[in-house]
């Protein structure tokens, strides 16, 4: 599998029109690795007062995006490790299945008991580390994930606002309640590490040895087609289909 290096500081929604990008010239597997400063990002068919705290966002300076994959809300900040995984096969549910696998896999292999649910989610010890969503396109197939390292539980919680059905669907009551960070696991005495994981640069790296059968960077002449793209997201009437 091919890894991306892709650059750091962007906007979250940047980081979507590049899966874009990668997959509108992907002509073999590519996954990416990226960080973003903390923002919500919900689903393409979601009412966003319905999902996002908006008064508590604009107050902490939590950006706000809609992306063009279904699936639910995600807080995510400079403590998650955010996943893409281009293939150029159009046969997505196939491919989700095998990005579930790899990604599940990797973890494993790692040290984390990890098992993948039918809710697209990777658990570890019976509490979500890692949500994932699947983006057809007639080129290819996306799929995006999170990878939960020591992300703010409290804003998350503040963040984002699912609805009591879907809570009770998981069988918590609270969105803290079913999540929990790999750094926290990972103290756990009873599991053996390899190699040991001090920080998410180190948790990058070695997924990025585990999977990748090359690594190279985005070419330069990427970033200006990639920020065109962007622009759809920032439209508001892709934000605010609603309105």
């Amino acid at each position: 599998m091919k890894v991306l290096i892709a650059p750091i500081g962007k906007r979250l929604v940047w980081y979507l029109a590049m899966e874009e990008y990668v997959a509108a010239h992907c002509t073999e597997e590519t996954l990416f690795l990226w960080i973003v400063r903390p923002t919500v990002i919900f689903g393409r068919h979601q009412v966003m007062e319905n999902e996002v705290n908006i008064p508590y966002c604009e107050a902490n300076g939590i950006e706000m995006y809609r992306r063009k994959s279904g699936g639910g809300c995600v807080y995510a900040d400079e403590g998650n490790l955010m996943i893409s995984y281009i293939s150029p096969s159009t046969h997505s549910e196939q491919v989700f299945a095998h990005y579930m696998d790899f990604m599940s896999d990797s973890l494993r292999k790692m040290g984390y008991p990890a098992v993948t649910t039918e809710h697209n989610d990777i658990l570890v010890e019976g509490k979500k580390v890692s949500g994932n969503a699947c983006f057809a396109l007639p080129t290819g197939t996306i799929v995006h994930g999170t990878m939960l390292w020591q992300v703010n539980f409290n804003r998350l919680q503040q963040a984002i606002t699912p609805s009591a059905e879907k809570l009770a669907k998981h069988g918590v009551e609270s969105v803290r309640q079913r999540v929990v960070n790999l750094c926290t696991v990972h103290q756990d005495k009873h599991l053996r590490i390899t190699p040991p994981i001090s920080d998410m640069a180190e948790l990058m790296i070695n997924l990025t040895d585990l999977l990748a059968t090359k690594i190279e960077n985005l070419p330069r002449d990427a970033h200006e087609a990639i920020d065109q793209i962007e622009q759809s997201y920032l439209d508001p009437a892709f934000l605010h289909p609603e309105a």
